[in-house]
């Protein structure tokens, strides 16, 4: 019996791919900037606008950037190839 060698995954395959793409880590630094202003206002003493920005970050923007899909990075959202139909005979 002869020892295989095991090989990682490649991105080649497609079985090892980044599920993030620039436009969630854009909405990840707009969330982080969203509830770090919430917590300078509250270091401040908004009592109005810090719980709004701070939920608003922690609870709609954070899961926002985490779920948004890239459309070149999902292959599943990817149409198929229309078939063509050609008239035989």
């Amino acid at each position: 019996m002869t020892p295989t060698k095991k090989t990682a995954p490649t991105a080649d395959d497609g079985a090892l791919t980044w599920p993030f793409g620039t436009r969630n880590y854009i909405a990840f630094a707009v969330a982080l900037a969203v509830i770090a202003l919430g917590f300078i206002l509250l270091a401040q003493g908004s009592i109005t606008w810090a719980p709004i920005l701070l939920v608003l970050g922690y609870c709609i923007l954070i899961p926002l950037a985490i779920l948004i899909r890239d459309k070149k990075a999902d292959p599943q959202t990817t149409p198929a190839p229309a078939e063509t139909t050609e008239p035989v005979g």
